[in-house]
């Protein structure tokens, strides 16, 4: 795990706030959906969870995904500034993660607490088809594609997605994506949390 990653303390916030609610990794196991064991590697800080399971974990402990991302108590401000350099990078050394679920991933907006839409820059990994996994979660997904070729695959379709190509749907279509080519793909992608 990388200097940053570990900065983050994502683990350690996570179990911070599943131990103030009063809740087991049993118990979020189950509102979730989640195996225990996952979940006790994402709290030892073993594994960074995809966006999709940060997701799941923030809904069942009642909290937004950004406050994962926040160094200190969020500022109830109604603008973020985030500039290049802190931009939180999830992924970044951490090849053998990346290459498993496929994808590195960047919080754009980790300042502001109380939000709906969440942005990232997210790198996919190319990979065979066959070696995608799918992830769904309650809300909408937007992806623009800045760099590479990008393939969407949810319910019955399957697209390809070049630079400047966006693509909207309802994530709680199963769905998979990969960079094509031989290449990394690299897209902005916003997720509306309805919750």
């Amino acid at each position: 795990m990388t200097d940053e990653a570990k900065a983050l303390n994502l683990g350690k916030k996570i179990r911070q706030i599943r131990l103030t609610r009063g809740l087991t990794l049993q118990e979020l196991s189950s509102l979730t959906g989640l195996s225990k064991p996952s979940l006790s590697q994402i709290e030892n800080d073993v594994t960074i969870p995809p966006i999709a399971t940060l997701l799941k974990i923030s809904r069942a402990l009642g909290k937004h995904i950004a406050e994962f991302f926040q160094d200190e108590t969020p500022v109830l401000e109604r603008i973020s500034l985030v500039r290049a350099e802190e931009r939180k990078e999830i992924m970044s050394h951490m090849q053998i993660e990346a290459r498993r679920i496929g994808y590195r991933y960047e919080s754009l907006a980790y300042h502001l607490a109380d939000k709906r839409m969440e942005p990232f820059v997210v790198e996919i990994e190319p990979r065979d088809e066959n070696a995608s996994i799918f992830y769904n979660h309650k809300g909408e997904e937007f992806l623009f594609v800045m760099e590479g070729e990008l393939e969407f695959r949810g319910g019955d379709k399957i697209i390809t997605l070049r630079p400047g190509d966006s693509l909207y749907f309802d994530s709680e279509i199963p769905h998979a994506l990969r960079g094509l080519g031989g290449k990394k793909a690299k897209v902005l992608a916003v997720i509306y949390s309805p919750e």
